[in-house]
């Protein structure tokens, strides 16, 4: 089967995200919400910034997997919006984790972080991104979520 992604990243998110608004045990797991507050967008297919008032809205398992949706805003250089949709899972093992929960600086390799990315625009210059789905292989931070973002070909 020939490869299905680029061998290098059409964009990087750099997303700076607020304190976690954890809202407890429901009975889906444990819920929790983190604003994003703005952020780059920066590399060969696309510049520019992420908008405050998009959030990540979380669902710790009882596997103690995240299972993440986040929605947000870019505005590429020119001035172009974009509406961001990405679903995805982050999970390893538990003292990674914790370490993760603390906000240590942790190797992403030695924990699970990945989202399927789906995109809108009304602007013809980045239209592209309509038709396209991305995958992103992410890195948490202690206030930060780093995305190398990979078109699906």
């Amino acid at each position: 089967m020939a490869a299905m992604l680029g061998t290098h990243p059409i964009f990087q998110i750099h997303a700076e995200l607020a304190a976690i608004n954890n809202l407890g045990r429901t009975p889906y797991g444990e819920r929790r919400i983190i604003d994003i507050l703005g952020g780059t967008v920066s590399g060969p297919k696309l510049n520019g910034r992420i908008l405050p008032g998009g959030a990540d809205w979380q669902i710790i398992r009882a596997d103690d997997a995240a299972d993440i949706q986040a929605r947000y805003t870019i505005e590429s250089d020119n001035g172009a919006q974009i509406l961001v949709s990405s679903e995805g899972l982050r999970h390893g093992p538990p003292d990674v984790l914790e370490s993760l929960a603390r906000g240590d600086k942790v190797d992403p390799s030695l924990y699970y972080f990945r989202t399927v990315m789906r995109f809108e625009t009304s602007d013809p210059e980045v239209a592209w991104l309509n038709r396209i789905l991305a995958l992103a292989r992410g890195r948490r931070e202690a206030r930060a979520v780093r995305l190398d973002v990979y078109e699906v070909e």
